[in-house]
């Protein structure tokens, strides 16, 4: 089987360094999918990603994929031949269409009876004719939200291209990509590498832009990045801070990178070290520096995409530039700190939250009182909670935050604990964003916990109840960020809250007639479909949360007590016999007339040792499990259930429920019915029976 080498290269004017691996990992799986597509076996494959090009390297591609038999089906058999005997038009027709005489088909069976058909043999694509189509599929399916043009050409990409690069070992014509002939032409740095490098042969191609000042490998570069970064900070004796967003993001602007550490006037550590972090972070893209204890050092380290001969002079740019930003972050917490933030309240009604919805005023005042509302059965101080949702957007008008929007919250802060406000207020103020992200911290305190929940849940049933809910494209007020932060607090902070009537005291702060009906409603069904996501998450089958939500429960806590207890239950030997026998049950139960009515189980009823056994052992279990159920022990109370499954076993193979004798029929119906109501203080085991 003859294999060779593939590479395939665009070369591009600078791309977005944001989303320079997503396009490289979507370039490289592309490529890789053309070939499984047309049976071409292959070997080890890597992507390369610089701001210049996007690349990939395949090795031991095969030439050509092997032949193979494909079955044509043609007419039904039963339509073969017409009255007289002779072939019909179909079959005719079929037959020359294969190219062969109608007496060469085959009967073929299939599912939906037999029919005539032929097998033949398929040769395989050759790589090489197939090259170009692959390219440009891949091509077409990379995630850009906004393509462009340029010059007279009609090609579209996320920047323009310059050149491409198709070889298959040696071999380079393989047609045109964006009206550009493939070829075994790349470039180096585009300062310190040489103009046009020739490629003799595709596995040349990294030690080759290597020797023109090109990291093509992105994984490589940024393991560069990090260890010249760290070398940098470790000169000076202090930890350099890698974001993971912000090396990918240096990564993807740099070819060749060189780090080199800056300085900054101390006088400006007198300002928030988030707004100094963000101005370097955002702005310049630095790394920037802490002590031994965290604390933020008036250094950075930048990374250069050229070696200069003169480093000196690129660190002072690199100081000259940042300066500015850093006076700018002083001069407005200095001018911010003289408005008390209690006194720009009233300012925030200028800003319009949402048209149907107010002003950030009006929700201000709309989460002051929900905060109160929720506070006592958050554990917080209701006067904390209250001063604290009073204050929560004060900072939005601050030239702080208007210059530095993730300033917002921070800034606050700050300047409450300037103006004199209580450690706890200004704490719930840089807080009540927290979680920003997936895995993002919570709220330390009980204050920050009530303002963040008083303020998600007034957004939500507001959106809601304006008929503006999620849709699957368009989010604009982030309301799954905000149903699963709700839910991660409530639960991660073991706060007992029912959300249903948080959700109603949230949606009685709007005036009436604001909100549509049902708005609690919807806004709970919503939020428990955010918490299913949330178990898919986790691997957590479906059927358990399932068999939980079957009960209608309104306390994210407990449910999520209830689904943990019931996915260890479910990992038990005897849990699937008992699901099995629940579900039995439910049915049996099922089809009772509404009107049936269910009493006590009357031991003297009681014929057979089975059922009289499953009895003893209900009775013996349930004190043991409903003092569990008391301490919300639900774990616990399965685990001490699950032995049930010998009795109740042994009353299904030995036991006729639905026998003649009505007496009898009823008194095992209700001893069911107690089995049932028994699993079903925890969720609805039955739920977690595996279909057959």
């Amino acid at each position: 089987m003859s294999t060779d080498t593939l590479l395939v290269e665009l070369g591009t004017e600078e791309l977005p360094p944001k989303t320079l691996k997503p396009l490289s990992l979507a370039f490289r799986d592309g490529i890789v999918d053309g070939l499984k597509q047309r049976e071409l076996r292959y070997g080890q494959v890597q992507c390369f990603a610089t701001p210049r090009r996007l690349a990939v390297l395949i090795f031991d591609v095969q030439l050509k994929a092997p032949e193979k038999t494909v079955e044509v089906l043609g007419p039904p058999l039963d339509r073969a031949r017409d009255e007289a005997g002779n072939w019909s038009n179909a079959s005719s027709g079929f037959a020359k269409k294969q190219g062969v005489a109608p007496e060469q088909l085959q009967t073929i069976d299939t599912p939906k009876g037999p029919r005539l058909g032929l097998q033949k043999t398929v040769p395989g694509v050759a790589a090489r004719d197939a090259l170009n189509a692959i390219i440009q599929s891949s091509i077409a399916g990379l995630p850009i939200a906004r393509r462009m043009r340029w010059g007279a050409s009609r090609e579209e990409f996320v920047r323009p291209v310059h050149w491409v690069v198709a070889m298959l070992g040696q071999d380079c014509d393989h047609g045109k990509i964006f009206n550009l002939s493939t070829g075994n032409t790349t470039r180096g740095h585009r300062f310190l590498g040489s103009a046009l490098i020739t490629l003799n042969h595709a596995e040349d191609y990294e030690s080759a832009l290597a020797k023109a000042n090109v990291v093509a490998s992105f994984e490589q570069r940024q393991q560069i990045i990090r260890e010249q970064v760290e070398a940098q900070a470790l000169a000076l004796g202090a930890n350099a801070v890698i974001a993971t967003d912000l090396l990918d993001e240096v990564t993807g602007l740099v070819e060749w990178p060189v780090a080199l550490t800056g300085s900054f006037e101390e006088r400006y550590l007198q300002v928030p070290p988030e707004a100094l972090i963000s101005s370097m972070k955002e702005h310049q893209k630095y790394f920037h520096l802490v002590d031994s204890k965290g604390e933020l050092l008036p250094h950075f380290i930048t990374v250069a995409n050229i070696e200069s001969s003169d480093p000196q002079q690129v660190i002072a740019g690199n100081e000259r530039v940042i300066r500015p930003r850093l006076s700018d972050a002083a001069f407005f917490f200095e001018t911010d700190k003289k408005t008390p933030l209690a006194e720009r309240v009233a300012s925030l009604s200028n800003i319009v939250f949402q048209q149907k919805l107010g002003t950030l005023l009006d929700k201000t005042v709309r989460i002051s009182q929900l905060a109160a509302l929720l506070a006592p059965d958050v554990g917080a101080s209701v006067a904390f909670a209250q001063r604290a949702a009073e204050l929560s957007k004060a900072d939005l008008v601050t030239d702080m935050v208007l210059e530095f929007a993730d300033m917002q919250g921070i800034a606050g802060s700050y300047y409450a604990l300037h103006d004199g406000e209580e450690g706890e207020v200004a704490a719930a103020l840089a807080q009540q964003y927290w979680p920003k992200f997936a895995g993002d911290r919570l709220p330390e305190t009980a204050t920050a916990c009530t303002l963040g929940l008083a303020d998600r849940l007034d957004t939500l049933v507001g959106i809601f109840g304006i008929g503006q809910p999620p849709t699957g494209s368009k989010d604009p007020f982030a309301l799954r960020r905000a149903s699963l932060a709700v839910l991660r607090i409530l639960v991660e902070k073991r706060l007992d809250l029912d959300l249903m009537e948080c959700l109603d005291q949230a949606v009685a702060q709007y005036p009436a007639s604001t909100l549509a009906d049902r708005t609690a409603e919807q806004v709970f069904d919503y939020m428990i479909e955010r918490f299913r996501a949330w178990y898919e998450e986790e691997n957590i089958p479906a059927e358990v949360f399932k068999s939980v939500s079957a009960r209608n429960l309104s306390r994210p806590l407990d449910i999520q007590r209830r689904v943990e207890a019931v996915h260890a239950f479910s990992l038990l030997p005897q849990a699937q016999a008992l699901a099995a026998a629940n579900k039995r049950v439910s049915n049996i139960l099922g089809k009772l007339d509404s009107a049936h009515s269910f009493g006590d189980v009357s031991t003297n009823l009681l014929v057979e040792p089975q059922e009289k056994r499953l009895l003893g052992c209900l009775e013996d279990l349930s004190n043991i499990c409903r003092k569990h159920l008391e301490h919300d022990e639900y774990t616990e109370a399965l685990s001490c259930l699950a032995a049930l499954r010998e009795p109740v076993d042994a009353f299904f193979d030995d036991v006729m429920v639905n026998v003649e004798d009505a007496p009898l029929r009823d008194n095992r119906l209700n001893l069911l019915k107690r089995l049932r109501d028994l699993f079903l203080e925890v969720a609805d085991i039955s739920l977690l029976a595996v279909s057959k």
